[in-house]
């Protein structure tokens, strides 16, 4: 192949045609036409002399030469970003990029909205999207490009992964504010069930994979308890939207039950058990770990996060600490 007829925007199509499976969202991450794309498509096929992708259904899919590109080229990218990046100072105002999360919809309803203000103000021509924890495996999704950010639970990770703690997400216990049994019990919101009560009553569980049992079924086995999960629900809102509406009791993270019991008719207490509270991280792929874009864009979810009032003494007092290198299992 003749390297005087390669143009680096052919390779940032390719890249963007791997990640998006379509000619027309390709072209809108990349910021062309529907048209522009085509025809470079065309371009690396005639240089390649290879198809690179092939329409099945209505994705775009790459032939195995375009997969055995795919990694080489995106580093070569990453490390011609870098040189760049390094050349000059980085300035938020000036960046156009996509940054992709993922997590739970925990994140997409308490802290995106906060974290897309902060950005839009100091670089009002990036975008964010964020994408449910249940897209897939997180070490495969960093290595493909296909997220920038994962926030989620401690993660068997490989080791070019890199991670920094968020917070803490104690849990705490949500019901319907006229739940008849701990009406009839004469408990008071903010004290801790009665542990009879809070195995005889039916129980809502957070699941991504559909599973009955999670951390407070385990806490329970170690004092001889069970419960009953009558219900099970792949996002927190709908948790709560159903514990409102029922006689149902669901442990959640305290952050979002405080949240969700502005707007909606629910009571909090205390477990009547210790549950093992688990720490949240932010997880990226290391070859990021010093890329300014993304170091700016991992500062503003620190930031955003101590805000917002999620920090725990002892896991974010320092968010300057953090700053360079640096699943889902049922939640409750």
């Amino acid at each position: 192949m003749n390297l005087n007829a390669l143009d680096l925007n052919l390779i940032k199509v390719f890249d963007a045609l791997l990640r998006e499976r379509s000619v027309t969202r390709a072209g809108e991450q990349i910021g062309l036409s529907q048209p522009a794309v085509s025809a470079a498509l065309n371009r690396l096929r005639h240089l390649l002399n290879d198809q690179l992708f092939v329409r099945r259904g209505n994705d775009m899919m790459p032939t195995p030469r375009a997969e055995s590109m795919a990694e080489p080229l995106r580093v070569a990218l990453r490390e011609i970003e870098r040189v760049f990046h390094s050349a000059k100072a980085f300035d938020p105002a000036e960046l156009e990029r996509t940054f992709t999360f993922m997590g739970a919809d925990f994140f997409s309803m308490m802290l995106m909205p906060a974290l897309a203000a902060r950005i839009a103000g100091a670089a009002p021509r990036a975008s964010l999207r964020f994408l449910d924890s249940a897209r897939g495996d997180v070490s495969r999704l960093l290595q493909e490009d296909e997220i920038d950010v994962a926030l989620e639970r401690p993660l068997e990770v490989s080791d070019w992964v890199s991670s920094t703690p968020l917070f803490h997400s104690p849990f705490a216990i949500i019901a319907a504010h006229d739940n008849a049994a701990i009406r009839q019990a004469g408990i008071m919101e903010g004290k801790t069930l009665p542990i009879d009560l809070f195995c005889e009553l039916p129980h809502i569980l957070r699941s991504i994979d559909g599973s009955m049992s999670g951390s407070t079924d385990e806490a329970l086995r170690k004092i001889g308890r069970t419960r009953r999960v009558s219900l099970t629900l792949p996002h927190f809102q709908a948790v709560a939207l159903a514990v409102a509406n029922g006689n149902h009791l669901s442990a959640v993270p305290r952050q979002f039950a405080v949240w969700a019991a502005e707007t909606l008719p629910l009571v909090i207490f205390e477990p009547p058990l210790p549950i093992a509270v688990p720490e949240i991280r932010m997880y990226w792929h290391a070859r990021h770990d010093d890329e300014p874009p993304h170091r700016w864009v991992r500062d503003q979810v620190l930031e955003a996060v101590g805000v917002l009032g999620f920090v725990e003494s002892g896991v974010a007092e320092n968010v300057g600490a953090w700053r360079g290198a640096r699943t889902d299992q049922p939640a409750v």
